[in-house]
C-alpha cells in the first residue's frame, strides 16, 4: 500500500508540474487552448508508443461495444479540465489553482464513492470522511487567505 500511495503521490506532483509548464506553453503562445491542443498532443503520441510497446492482446470488437456510451466521454472532461487549468493558473498561480481544483477532485471523489458511480466500490460517507472534507475546505481557506 505504501508504493501506491507514493506512486499516487508521484503522480499528483507530476500533474502541478505539467500544469505549470503547459501553462505557461499556452501564455507563451498567446492561447490556452493551443496549449491544451499540444499537451493532448504530446500525451497521446506517447500513449500509442507506449500501447504499441506493452499490449499483447487488443480488446475484441464485442468488448469494445460492450462498454457503456457515457465512459467514451472521459476525454470531454479531461479536455475541459485540463483546459481550465491553462487557462487559469497564469490568472490565479498554481497553488491556489492546484488547491481549488484538488477540493473539487476530492469532493467529487468522496460524493461518487459513497453511491459508488462507475461501477466502483462504495465507500459510504461517514462521520470520519466528512469531517476530512471539512478540514480539507478549511485548509483550502487557510491556503488562500490574503
Amino acid at each position: 500500500m505504501m508504493a501506491l500511495a507514493a506512486l499516487a503521490l508521484l503522480a499528483g506532483a507530476a500533474i502541478a508540474v505539467q500544469a505549470s509548464i503547459n501553462a505557461q506553453l499556452g501564455v507563451l503562445l498567446r492561447s490556452s487552448l493551443l496549449g491544451t491542443a499540444v499537451a493532448f498532443a504530446v500525451s497521446c503520441l506517447v500513449s500509442v508508443l507506449a500501447i504499441a510497446v506493452s499490449v499483447r492482446q487488443y480488446p475484441t470488437l464485442a468488448a469494445i461495444q460492450a462498454v457503456p456510451w457515457y465512459l467514451w466521454f472521459g476525454g470531454l472532461l479531461s479536455a475541459f479540465g485540463v483546459g481550465l487549468f491553462y487557462f487559469l493558473i497564469p490568472r490565479m498561480g498554481v497553488g491556489s489553482m492546484m488547491s481549488f481544483a484538488l477540493t473539487g477532485q476530492i469532493l467529487v471523489a468522496v460524493i461518487s464513492s459513497h453511491f459508488g458511480w462507475f461501477d466502483l466500490p462504495a465507500k459510504p460517507i461517514s462521520l470520519l470522511r466528512g469531517t476530512g472534507v471539512a478540514a480539507l475546505m478549511a485548509g483550502i481557506v487557510l491556503i488562500n487567505w490574503e
